[in-house]
């Protein structure tokens, strides 16, 4: 056979196109077009000649074999792999670790100059080995918290059989799945997952599980004859990789691989790029802004030691030396764990974090986009209202308490059940594990709807079984398309009975009288009223209706011995002039912690969306129930000529189908965002579902994207955090996502927008708290340049305290409650940085100053008692340090050798060292609460409290342990130098809880409005 001309129609008509539509995180992402033209529309007689292809005996092996080679193997082709070298080196040469890494290459080079001049200080090698020790130890933290590399293309690999039967030459047989090409015929059956994308040519009662794709619960009956013009509602296409849930068909291969809508799914998620977390982009303003201090002070001290006479090593020296010392070493330690902490909390509440930025963005969302099913329902259809004696009966649809609230004597349900349990095809798996479990977690042989009437009356009546065994079958009419009804014939105490469910229009035609309160009443118009209101109001609650009928048979035409038939045209028993006894109408009910949790990330601040595939009357319905949409408010169900509207529109909630946006460009949908607070977006794509959530990032939102299937994962690697459903999420939304809910409750959401919250606020706790600390270390180091004085705190004190004592205080604030309902507030503004200027003004021009201010009063005293008087110690570095100086006099005109002088320095050191860890104690007490005061918010962080404890002992220790003083160049100090510290500490807290009184008071206080902004972090 020659396929040049196959070529040609096949590059034309159904090679996957991809245009780019929609910007993602880099700019110039595209939206992907679908690569179906017309395969599904066109006549099969149509199909056929375009395909070359033979319906009655399939694709000869060798035009297979050629198609193989020319268009290659049904199969997913994977994206490229970040090595894991790189993603390694990522956690140790970007952010924060960046500053810390050019720090510690600066002490190296000063060391070198150092050395260079024959007098290298031993100081800058420990700090830059040290700042390299934390940035790899860190390094490796994160990679190995971290290393959960993205599986998505092997994920969606999972999903595709290893199977399929094929029709070539005439014979069916089994091949490798990958082996298909275009045009080749397929079996499919119940229990298969379809091995193409199939265009439909015979089906015998064919049900496909569409969920993953579309979002919709029910399974979809295939037909080779119904259309749409938009493929994913196209009654006569199987899509790669779904679930064929019952019946028989054979179909021809018109996508395979990459072209499939699977394919397209897969490869759009693989093409997305992840922005950064709102987290990463603190951390990186952060850095900057310290980096500016850090290089201004520097060039401001450059000059000054110019001026003074210093060489240019030695200022260039200094001008390191003091960029250094703006780095907090400590803090990326303190980050990390903290994330860490906040993940293992959120991990205990079944929130399961992949990405320990996660942690944070979660807290920062303003806007959750959810999926439908499996998300905000519990993806099982289930009976939720029944029409029994002419009346709406609601049933409780909660899993736990299903049914409860309904009176099993009530009129008309012994004959309703009947119907309900016989009627039926569907039964429990027989195994022991399955009837171990509740009834509604229990499998079911049968498709949903089927599961749904089975669950309903086992829960109210529990003995399915029983009831079944007691009325066998004799002969039964399965439902098909043309009539609408299942239909069967049982013995019921010792009398024939005809029992029958079906569309609720088709079976109420067949029925002569309804059934009231336990009587027979003849149907007239005001009943048939009745009924359709029923239906029509039900219908509009976005539910399945379904009608069951019965008929006690007449025992003299239908005695015991009667044999019942089907075969001919028309049974022989009768299937109209029957009783109406009720209806029954399923929804997927939403999960019953849904609408609180709704409503309070509403009161939060967060507005919740719905992005489903389901139908747009089933979708608004849900929206109502659970709160995402106001039952009060007008309701706009879009369709092509719904206009777009210019301004806000106060008191309406929208509806949109996604047919309706089809050629929306972004500019309409950032409209209608900007137009409604509450939408419903129905019968949405995988590439719709991601221009949703672009448009909600347009509009400056932190969006979370929360879903189930695999037409959520594009969204959710979109999204600014992505969270998976853990129990019912497909490996391919797990993979995508940046957080799993492990129980499968949208309400644990909510547990981590306040966990979120919480760690935000805490983070800066811990910076303002670790931050105060670099004044009193900065400032022995200028005073030492500029004043020439002794150096008050030596390099390696530093480092104890940056990566000893402050180091378990600073993570204790991670422990700190909220002060205030934090679940009350609105998300945070993009403009609330996580270091802003009033957090250091306080930590740098308030507590800082007064902490060095402590510092130096202790090492004059202990100068001063010793003989050196402050204005004695002004110029006097150089012949200070000078060696070969063994008879420089003090104030009193003592005379000291160098040996001495360095003791009575490290005295000071020591001291000095001990008198930041004092007020230390203060700086962590007020780092507890920006705007409460301590006696409100209290001392009850048991890990702070230790914290305390940890960081004193540690200093003891240094101190007084035999031989660490002298190893890292301090001397034990005289108890009596302990005290002078203290009343700074004190001074610390009094001034703070001043100030705290006054931000709770800004209403009122010109003082307390002022303190707010400029000291308020």
């Amino acid at each position: 056979m020659d396929t040049s001309g196959f070529e040609m129609q096949n590059l034309e008509k159904t090679t996957d196109v991809l245009e780019k539509k929609h910007p993602a995180a880099d700019g110039d992402s595209d939206q992907k077009k679908t690569s179906y033209d017309d395969e599904h529309t066109i006549s099969l007689e149509e199909l056929k000649e375009r395909l070359e292809t033979d319906f009655e005996a399939g694709l000869t092996k060798s035009e297979a074999e050629d198609r193989l080679e020319n268009f290659g193997p049904n199969s997913l082709t994977p994206p490229s792999k970040t090595p894991e070298w790189l993603k390694f080196c990522k956690t140790m040469f970007t952010g924060f670790a960046m500053l810390l890494w050019i720090a510690a290459i600066l002490c190296f080079m000063a060391y070198g100059i150092d050395a260079a001049k024959g007098d290298p200080s031993s100081d800058n090698l420990y700090v830059g080995g040290a700042l390299t020790f934390v940035v790899v130890v860190s390094g490796i933290f994160t990679y190995y918290q971290e290393n959960k590399s993205t599986k998505i293309m092997e994920s969606f690999a999972k999903m595709i059989p290893p199977h399929a039967r094929v029709l070539r030459d005439g014979n069916v047989f089994e091949i490798d799945a990958t082996e298909l090409v275009i045009g080749d015929i397929v079996d499919i059956q119940g229990g298969d997952k379809t091995p193409a994308d199939l265009r439909m040519i015979e089906s015998h009662g064919v049900k496909v599980d569409n969920s993953s794709l579309t979002g919709e619960s029910v399974p979809v009956a295939l037909k080779p004859n119904i259309q749409d013009p938009n493929h994913l509602e196209s009654k006569n296409l199987a899509f790669y990789s779904t679930n064929v849930v019952e019946g028989k068909g054979r179909g021809v291969v018109v996508k395979t691989g990459d072209d499939t809508v699977m394919g397209s799914i897969a490869g759009l998620v693989a093409t997305l790029e992840s922005g950064q977390t709102p987290i990463n982009k603190e951390i990186q303003s952060f850095v900057h802004l310290i980096s500016a201090i850090a290089v201004f002070i520097g060039v401001v001290f450059f000059i000054i030691a110019m001026a003074m006479g210093y060489d240019w090593i030695e200022a260039v020296i200094f001008f390191i030396g003091i960029i250094v010392a703006n780095v907090p070493e400590g803090l990326l330690v303190t980050v990390t764990v903290t994330l860490t902490l906040t993940a293992k909390r959120m991990a205990a509440k079944n929130c399961l974090v992949k990405n320990l930025e996660g942690v944070e963005t979660l807290g920062s969302t303003s806007v959750i986009c959810s999926d439908k099913t499996g998300t905000l329902t519990q993806n099982k259809m289930t009976v939720a209202h029944m029409w029994l004696n002419m009346e709406l009966v609601t049933l409780e649809t909660g899993k736990m308490k299903y049914a409860e609230n309904f009176d099993p004597r009530s009129a008309g349900w012994k004959e309703l059940g009947r119907v309900a349990c016989l009627c039926s095809n569907s039964d429990f798996v027989d195994k022991e594990e399955n009837w171990a479990k509740g009834v509604n977690d229990r499998d079911v042989d049968g498709d949903a709807t089927e599961a749904g009437i089975l669950k309903c009356y086992e829960c109210i009546m529990g003995d399915t079984n029983k009831r079944r065994g007691a009325s066998p079958k004799l002969i039964g009419i399965p439902f098909n398309s043309r009539n609408k009804y299942q239909a069967s014939v049982h013995i019921d105490e010792e009398k024939h009975v005809l029992v029958m469910k079906g569309a609720p229009e088709i079976v109420f035609d067949r029925c002569e009288t309804i059934l009231i309160d336990g009587n027979d009443v003849k149907i007239d118009e005001t009943i048939k009223l009745q009924f359709k209101q029923a239906c029509e109001k039900l219908a509009g609650m976005g539910e399945r209706v379904l009608a069951f009928v019965d008929l006690p048979l007449d025992p003299k035409k239908f005695p015991p011995s009667f044999v019942f038939s089907s075969d001919e045209e028309e049974p022989n028993f009768p299937l109209d002039r029957l009783r109406f006894v009720g209806l029954m109408s399923m929804i997927d009910p939403p999960k019953a912690t849904v609408p609180e949790a709704v409503a309070q990330c509403k009161s939060a601040g967060i507005k919740v969306i719905m992005v489903t595939g389901d139908h747009p009357i089933t979708a608004q319905a849900i929206a109502k129930e659970v709160g995402i949409i106001s039952p009060d408010k007008d309701l706009v169900i879009y369709d092509t000529i719904t206009p777009i509207p210019s301004s806000h529109q106060t008191g309406v909630s929208a509806c949109v189908p996604g047919y309706v946006m089809v050629d929306w460009e972004e500019e309409d949908l950032d409209k209608v965002i900007r137009g409604y607070s509450e939408i419903a977006f129905a019968r949405t794509s995988p590439k719709q579902k991601l221009f949703i959530v672009e448009g909600y990032q347009r509009a400056g939102n932190v969006v979370a994207v929360t879903g189930d299937g695999v037409n959520d994962s594009p969204a959710l690697k979109k999204g600014d955090i992505g969270v998976a459903m853990g129990i019912s999420g497909s490996e391919v939304s797990k993979e995508a996502a940046d957080m799993i809910l492990l129980d499968d409750d949208f309400a644990t959401i909510v547990n981590g927008v306040e966990e979120g919250r919480l760690i935000f606020d805490n983070l800066k706790k811990s910076i303002v708290y670790t931050l105060t600390s670099n004044i009193p270390e900065i400032f022995p180091f200028l005073t030492w340049v500029v004043l020439g004085i002794p150096l008050p705190l030596s390099t390696v004190a530093i480092l104890l305290i940056d990566l000893g004592t402050d180091m378990v205080p600073a993570i204790s604030l991670a422990y700190e409650k909220a002060e205030l309902d934090i679940m009350k507030r609105p998300p945070r503004s993009q403009q609330d940085r996580l270091v802003n200027h009033r957090l250091i003004f306080l930590a740098y021009a308030i507590v800082g100053i007064t902490q060095a201010a402590a510092g130096f009063f202790v090492y004059a005293v202990i100068m001063a008692s010793y003989g050196w008087m402050p204005l004695r110690l002004v110029g006097i570095k150089n012949q200070w340090e000078d060696e070969d100086n063994n008879d420089l006099e003090d104030s009193w005109g003592q005379q000291w050798s160098y040996g001495q002088r360095m003791m009575i320095q490290q005295t000071c050191n020591g001291a000095y060292f001990l008198a930041i860890v004092q007020v230390q104690w203060a700086d962590v007490i007020i780092s507890k609460t920006r705007v409460l005061s301590i006696f409100q918010q209290g001392m009850n962080n048991i890990v702070l409290n230790f914290a305390m404890v940890f960081e004193t002992a540690l200093a003891a220790l240094v101190l007084y342990l035999p031989y660490v003083p002298q190893f890292v160049g301090l001397y034990p100090i005289a108890p009596e130098w302990w005290i002078p510290a203290l009343p700074f500490t004190l001074l610390i807290w009094v001034i703070d809880e001043t100030r705290r009184f006054f931000i709770r008071r800004a209403d009122t206080s010109a003082i307390g409005k002022f303190l707010v902004e400029e000291t308020y972090y």
